[in-house]
């Protein structure tokens, strides 16, 4: 499987961050020469620390708002996969110039790039965030509802984009809409840390982890391996079909804060018994929360034969043990 990509060139953008690093792992285990561009503002060296001397991994430290670094990355490249951006709905509420810099003007200037370096096929990150206040589940790729956050304007705006490039350039493009991605290498640490890795974190260091609201709130819950398919999937398809589409990238399911923190103590206190005593404390709501998410897959199980390799309790089984190991001392 995924044969067709061995020796074919890839650009990684955001690839010294969470996901970005996990995709080059798979990709250089698969035979393909990868390019790997990031200007470490969220991503970090130790993730890519171990490809650094593989003979068919290289480096950039780069911005992807400066046009002439994206075209000189995507010189000789055959697919990209654009995982570069700035997430994080609060950061964006914060700060909405940046996150838009990054994720529009930085976006445009690789699809610019792409198109001129007449790179083959363009798959990008998107977000579930783009569905916005739309009430409906399990949510389906054709019915979104109004943005909730700057950070959702922005990842819908790379959609659009995408759709004319193909349209105006015919540049081959895949969107990716991730749900609530976690896994090994996402980041713990930091303001805009993701629930679960900070979860993880605060139980093993006997820290009360705080749920904003009553815990009721769900997520699609989706583990690294899972999304990992899904690119590869997209970069090696021949259903022309496929092409130029949006995708939900998930498991299917949706498990609330309340049902994550006990599943969190349950595989963490097989390695230390006393973190299912450490009590849970409930905060405000967040602004910019929507209440429910839960994908539907049936798109990408028709077009891409998407099949989720990890459910929800199985990839977080995975996960803790990592933390474990990582962060137990």
């Amino acid at each position: 499987m995924f044969s067709n990509l061995k020796s074919k060139t890839v650009l990684v953008t955001g690839g010294a961050g969470f996901i970005g690093s996990n995709l080059c792992e798979a990709l250089l285990k698969l035979g393909a020469k990868v390019r790997c561009m990031d200007n470490l503002s969220t991503g970090f060296m130790h993730n890519i620390q171990p490809f650094i001397a593989h003979k068919n991994f290289s480096f950039i430290n780069a911005d992807i708002r400066a046009i002439e670094a994206c075209q000189q990355a995507c010189k000789e490249v055959d697919f990209v996969l654009h995982q570069a951006a700035l997430g994080s709905v609060p950061r964006s509420i914060k700060d909405p110039l940046t996150t838009n810099a990054v994720n529009v003007d930085g976006f445009l200037n690789m699809l610019v790039a792409s198109r001129d370096q007449k790179v083959q096929r363009f798959v990008y990150a998107a977000s579930s965030s783009t569905y916005g206040d739309s009430k409906q589940l399990p949510k389906i790729e054709a019915v979104i509802g109004a943005p909730l956050s700057p950070y959702a304007i922005t990842k819908y705006v790379n959609e659009l984009y995408a759709t004319i490039f193909k349209n105006t350039f015919d540049l081959d493009t895949v969107g990716l809409r991730y749900f609530n991605v976690f896994g090994k290498k996402q980041d713990p640490n930091g303001a805009y840390a993701a629930v679960i890795p900070k979860f993880v974190i605060q139980l093993i260091n006997h820290e009360s982890p705080v749920i904003n609201g009553d815990g009721s709130y769900s997520r699609d819950f989706t583990y690294i391996d899972n999304v990992i398919v899904m690119n590869l999937l997209a970069l090696s398809t021949d259903n022309k079909l496929a092409l130029n589409q949006i995708y939900n990238t998930a498991v299917g399911d949706r498990t609330t804060l309340v049902q994550l923190v006990h599943s969190l103590k349950k595989y963490l206190a097989k390695f230390d018994p006393t973190i299912a005593n450490v009590q849970v404390i409930h905060g405000p709501k967040r602004f910019g929360d929507i209440p429910h998410s839960q994908a539907s897959v049936e798109k990408a199980v028709k077009l891409l034969n998407y099949k989720p390799t990890h459910a929800f309790e199985s990839g977080l089984k995975n996960a803790v043990e990592w933390y474990w190991e990582q962060f137990k001392n």
